[in-house]
């Protein structure tokens, strides 16, 4: 008998505010975070926009000295799980913390300490490095910096698979507590890429939109006029626990983890497999994991990035998997409001789709104005929907082929409507 998963806690740190319900109520009034980057000069780049998120002090979450030794990228990690672990009511002097995961997400880590430290070594020589340079820099230390403030001991990974590093956080965290490995995990996606190198590298490759005179209506994505997505930053984290450690101590629940479903393309560095094979396999593996058909999903959050090629192909998958069901599911793209977040895109639309189950509002997908006739699915269009759902699928789709379905449900006490 596997171990049931629930999530108990959720933090965020977004575009459109930190903290559940300043995220929460951006999205359900369909409010854009996106405006002009602020965080470097951008005048002389094709894209000068971004989704920046503008309301954070780290010494609200951090010690000022601990901070200063931290890159953008695990400040935000670290001020998440704390929301999330007082979310979920969790002390550490409750807990066993050599069962305890961290398994975190992220798709490129400290860029900013990178550039910052490589105009040193050009301007001042080798000499003037900093001895916290490379613990800044690298990915996985947003992950050991969350597991050394909060004292965890237990396994401490982190996923580096594009823009699908959040989501397979969530879904290897999933699998480590079902087959009894850990009680709790800590786990999600951050990212803090809105640098100019970072720009500059997603500018040359076409990627980016380029509607600088309109940020707000940048991102459409399933559009007609759809240009490229737009580059955020923030983090999400979730707590998740097996069933029988969360009734133990009287835990609310968000809602229960019923499948994990991850493929690879296997066909371009970049661009999606022209038969949307790969999100198509990742999504029937996912509901095949949850023991459910296409009858039993109630929601998709799309990956939906804003891409002439993702948009459609996601589109053409989900028609794949759901046959003529697609036409009845409703389907929207948080990034439309919160832009894309990279390795922490999946982490953070898991966390709009559990609350869209417990809220019962569906966050609609903005400025959706041009339909596109290879998109002719329900994106919720520009207002959101109120409606029931019980189990909703979150997809990620990241570059090198990486495809990640996450399948959520409505919390049944019995397990009746629960999953396998």
């Amino acid at each position: 008998m596997r171990e049931r998963v629930v999530v108990t806690g959720m933090g965020v740190v977004s575009p459109v505010g930190t903290g559940l319900e300043a995220f929460w109520s951006a999205l359900v009034a369909g409010r854009s975070g996106i405006g002009p980057i602020t965080r470097f000069d951008a005048s002389e780049f094709a894209t000068r926009i971004a989704g920046e998120v503008r309301d954070f002090d780290p010494t609200r979450y951090l010690d000022k000295k601990e901070a200063r030794r931290m890159d953008r990228f695990t400040q935000f990690a670290v001020a998440a799980a704390g929301m999330a672990l007082e979310d979920a009511g969790l002390g550490t002097g409750g807990l066993d913390r050599d069962r305890v995961a961290v398994i975190l997400g992220c798709g490129i880590g400290g860029i900013e300490t990178l550039e910052d430290q490589a105009r040193v070594l050009v301007n001042r020589g080798p000499g003037r490095i900093s001895p916290f340079f490379v613990p800044m820099m690298i990915p996985n230390m947003a992950a050991g910096q969350i597991a050394i403030t909060f004292g965890f001991r237990g396994p401490n990974v982190t996923t580096v698979t594009a823009c699908a590093s959040g989501a397979n956080a969530i879904g290897d965290a999933f699998k480590m507590i079902q087959r009894g490995q850990v009680d709790v995990a800590v786990t999600g996606g951050t990212e803090a890429p809105i640098t100019p190198l970072s720009v500059a590298g997603f500018c040359a490759m076409k990627a980016l939109s380029t509607r600088n005179g309109e940020p707000e209506r940048a991102c459409r994505p399933f559009d007609a006029g759809r240009d490229g997505f737009v580059m955020s930053e923030g983090a999400a984290v979730l707590v998740l626990e097996g069933l029988s450690h969360a009734r133990r101590r009287g835990a609310r629940i968000y809602a229960e983890v019923l499948g994990y479903g991850s493929s690879c393309d296997a066909y371009h560095i970049t661009a999606p497999d022209p038969e949307g094979a790969g999100a198509a396999l990742a999504m029937a593996a996912a509901l095949a994991d949850a023991g459910l058909g296409p009858q039993d999903i109630d929601y998709i959050n799309a990956h939906g990035t804003s891409t002439p090629l993702n948009d459609r192909l996601e589109s053409l998958a989900i028609k794949q998997v759901f046959g003529s069901r697609a036409y009845r599911i409703p389907v929207s793209s948080t990034k439309s409001m919160i832009g894309h977040l990279l390795g922490a895109a999946g982490a953070i639309e898991a966390v709009a789709t559990i609350l869209t189950m417990v809220r019962g509002v569906i966050p609609p997908t903005i400025n959706y104005e041009e339909p596109d006739p290879e998109c002719d699915l329900d994106y919720v269009p520009n207002v959101a929907r109120p409606a029931r759902v019980d189990r909703a699928l979150s997809n990620s789709l990241g570059f090198g082929g990486h495809n990640v379905t996450l399948v959520f449900g409505r919390y049944v006490e019995d397990g009746a409507d629960g999953g396998a």
